[in-house]
């Protein structure tokens, strides 16, 4: 992809975006580094819908998804098809769930646009929506969500992606969807032992200080610059 300056970057938007939605979605969050003009576009609703409307066309007519997502917003109403589409979490079960769903898993970490926080609530909402109870559907999505972070490289990337989730918060969203206890503490953990040498003194007592904000006590060997 080239930047603004050169042709390609001089399309008008609907050509864009045209253009974006027959790119493979793993490669969305590239494409929307690439200048800010494209990283606008990426926020706005007009790309998300066409991208709906031409992946899944009949997709307005499927039943509402009966937990706290709004239908019309485009970003998270495709992450909900993407799901619903790809993971068929019900059908394999926890025990079975299969590299390639990990790897879309993480595919849709890697996207900057989604909180880990939301991710985690399109989980619990497909467990429900499949006939899960509401305590089923939360331990379910947090047993999935604790393995795809403890199989993420450890690299650069996967820190940064930590990092974030560390510093997100949660936010305030009612049972089941919120995330556990033991999803955020295995996300403080990795940080504070995996890659403890990545983190700067600034991003270390900031991080820190989150953890404190959520867990007391907290473990000696976490302290310490």
């Amino acid at each position: 992809m080239m930047e603004g300056g050169h042709a390609f970057g001089k399309l008008p938007d609907h050509l864009l975006i045209e253009i974006f939605v027959r790119v493979p979605f793993c490669e969305w969050s590239q494409i929307s580094c690439v200048n800010k003009h494209w990283a606008e576009m990426f926020r706005g609703e007009s790309l998300w819908q066409t991208a709906i409307i031409r992946t899944w066309p009949f997709s307005v007519q499927r039943a509402r998804w009966p937990g706290p997502i709004p239908r019309g917003f485009g970003t998270r109403s495709y992450i909900l098809d993407y799901f619903d589409q790809h993971l068929h979490l019900m059908d394999q079960g926890v025990e079975n769930f299969s590299g390639h769903n990990h790897d879309r898993l993480s595919r849709l970490l890697m996207w900057r646009g989604l909180e880990e926080s939301r991710l985690f609530f399109l989980l619990s909402d497909q467990f429900i929506a499949c006939g899960s109870s509401r305590d089923e559907a939360h331990e379910l999505a947090s047993e999935i969500w604790l393995a795809v972070i403890n199989n993420l490289e450890e690299n650069k990337h996967t820190f940064l992606l930590l990092k974030r989730f560390a510093q997100e918060g949660d936010l305030v969203l009612p049972f089941p969807y919120s995330r556990s206890y033991k999803v955020l503490w295995r996300v403080f953990e990795k940080l504070f032992t995996d890659f403890r040498d990545c983190l700067s003194r600034a991003d270390f007592y900031d991080v820190l200080a989150c953890a404190k904000s959520m867990f007391q006590p907290i473990p000696s060997t976490w302290l310490g610059y």
